[in-house]
Parts: structure tokens; C-alpha cells; sequence
């Protein structure tokens, strides 16, 4: 995982960066700037060429994240699935949206019940798809249903390059 960290704004991601600046600056609650910077998001959703094609390849040893930009309230990082790779169920330090680039990330839910997890629901999120969620209730998993390498641009409210990632969590629970 690439975790330097950057203030160096990539060439196409200025407006991107610029707009989840000025809501991170608002203030608003996990849901509100979740909402909101997904918005945004969708508004400035960069392509693929965003990435170096070796970047683009991926890793046949999992999915590899590229972070693109971090400051203190804000990050955000470019994440590569080949076919088939996925997460580990979890959730996150602080809100979170993401955009498809390429592939389908296919992502399930669930919810804590204290000894197990439930799986409360799924969704194929496609390319030029953008959707965003913030703690309490965003556990899951996400997995490249795709036959191509898949390729997602998150931002995290928090700095991820002096967390070294935004999952708060890692669940080990069985799935009733």
C-alpha cells in the first residue's frame, strides 16, 4: 500500500480536491459531509488515466491503494482490485465516498450483533457510479465482480496517510 503522504494535487484532481475542501470547511456532521462530498465526487470524477498504468495493473497479492492527495481532515486514494480480490468486512474511522472508475465493486453489508454479523444487504456499484456512507453502520465487504482490473477513487475524512488506513475496525464475527 502506497502510504506517503501528499499535498501535491495530481494533475485532474484540482477541482476534486478543491470542492471536498470547501464542505470539509462546513463542518457538517459524518452523514451530512458524506452526502455531500459525494456530490461533489460525482461532479468531478476523474478517469482512469488519473493513474500511472502500472498503477492501473494492480497486484496479483490483493488490491493495492494509491493515495492521490492527504491533508489532515481529508484524503483521497485510488484503489486497484484485480478480479476477484476483496476487502476483509469492516468499517471505517470516519465517512467515506467512493466512485467506479473501472469494474464492479459488488459490496455487502452488515450489521453488529454483538457475537455474529448479519448481512443487512448488497449492491453492485458499476463505473461512473457514486455513493458514500459514514459510521455507525457501515460495515462491509467489498469485492471486484468483474472480469477486468477495477479501480475506485475514495475520500476519507481523515488522513490516511498518518493513520496508515480508514478502517477502525476489522470483524471476525460469524455471519448468521
Amino acid at each position: 500500500m502506497n502510504m506517503a503522504a501528499t499535498t501535491a494535487i495530481r494533475p485532474g484532481l484540482h477541482p476534486l480536491v478543491s470542492g471536498v475542501s470547501q464542505v470539509v470547511a462546513r463542518r457538517l456532521g459524518l452523514r451530512e459531509s458524506a452526502t455531500a462530498v459525494a456530490d461533489v465526487l460525482r461532479a468531478h470524477l476523474p478517469d482512469l488515466d488519473l493513474l500511472t498504468p502500472e498503477e492501473r495493473a494492480g497486484s496479483p497479492d490483493g488490491y493495492l491503494s494509491h493515495i492521490l492527495y492527504a491533508e489532515e481532515h481529508f484524503s483521497v486514494v485510488a484503489v486497484v482490485w484485480r478480479p476477484g480480490q476483496y476487502t476483509v468486512i469492516h468499517d471505517h474511522v470516519s465517512w467515506c465516498t467512493f466512485g467506479i472508475l473501472s469494474g464492479i465493486e459488488h459490496e455487502t453489508l452488515y450489521r453488529d450483533m454483538g457475537d455474529h454479523l448479519v448481512e443487512i444487504g448488497r449492491a453492485d456499484n458499476l463505473p461512473g457510479e457514486v455513493s458514500g456512507f459514514a459510521p455507525p453502520g457501515d460495515i462491509h465487504r467489498v469485492r471486484n465482480t468483474s472480469a477486468e482490473v477495477g479501480v475506485s477513487v475514495h475520500v476519507y475524512g481523515a488522513d490516511v496517510s498518518r493513520l496508515g488506513s480508514s478502517v477502525r475496525r476489522v470483524y471476525d464475527l460469524p455471519i448468521r
